[in-house]
C-alpha cells in the first residue's frame, strides 16, 4: 500500500521534496545527485520517514504541523490529504466497502470510503465522479459531507491537475 501511495504521490508531482517550479515546467534535477533526484527538503523528512515506516498517524501529524505552520504550502497540504486517505482506508476490506457502497448509493460514508480506495488505486476520475454523484443525489448535511470530502481529494491531487479542474466543474454543476 505504501508503494502505491508513493507511486500516486510521485505521479501527481508530490515527492516530499519542495522544488517550486513554473506551471508546466519539469522539476529541477540536481545533476550532482547520484540518483538524478533533487535533494529532499528537510521540512518533509519527518513525514516521509513516518510514511516509510508505515506510521500513518505520525505522518498525518507531521504534515499537519507543516500545514499549520504554512497554510500556503500546497505540497504539505497534498501530502496531508493523501496521508489522511491512507489513514481512513487502513484495515478496510475493499470488497466489503465496495459491496456496501453498491448496496446504498446514498450512504455518504460508504461512498466516501470507496472514493478513497479509488484514489489509492489510481482511479482519480472514478473517485471524483462518485462523490459528484453523491453531491447531486443528496442534500443538507450529507451533501456537505460529500462535498467537503471531495474538496479534500482535490487537495490530494493538486489544483493544477486537469482532472481536478474537470472535477471542480462537475461539482459546481451538481451544486447549482
Amino acid at each position: 500500500m505504501f508503494n502505491q501511495l508513493g507511486q500516486q504521490l510521485t505521479a501527481q508531482g508530490i515527492t516530499g521534496r519542495h522544488q517550486p517550479r513554473a506551471a508546466g515546467a519539469a522539476p529541477a534535477v540536481d545533476e550532482g545527485d547520484a540518483g538524478g533526484e533533487p535533494p529532499m527538503d528537510p521540512r518533509y523528512a519527518a513525514a516521509q520517514e513516518a510514511l516509510g515506516e508505515g506510521d500513518i498517524d505520525r505522518a498525518v501529524a507531521e504534515y499537519q504541523k507543516l500545514v499549520d505552520g504554512n497554510p500556503a504550502d500546497l505540497e504539505a497540504a497534498a501530502g496531508l490529504a493523501m496521508a489522511k486517505v491512507l489513514q481512513r482506508t487502513r484495515g478496510v476490506d475493499p470488497q466489503a466497502a465496495r459491496a456496501a457502497a453498491a448496496a446504498d448509493a446514498d450512504d455518504v460514508d460508504a461512498q466516501t470510503l470507496v472514493a478513497d480506495l479509488d484514489m489509492l488505486g489510481g482511479h482519480v476520475d472514478d473517485a471524483f465522479n462518485r462523490l459528484v454523484d453523491v453531491v447531486r443525489r443528496t442534500s443538507d448535511a450529507d451533501r456537505n459531507k460529500a462535498r467537503e470530502h471531495l474538496l479534500g481529494l482535490f487537495a490530494a491531487v493538486g489544483n493544477d491537475d486537469p482532472r481536478v479542474r474537470k472535477g471542480r466543474q462537475s461539482l459546481a454543476s451538481a451544486l447549482f
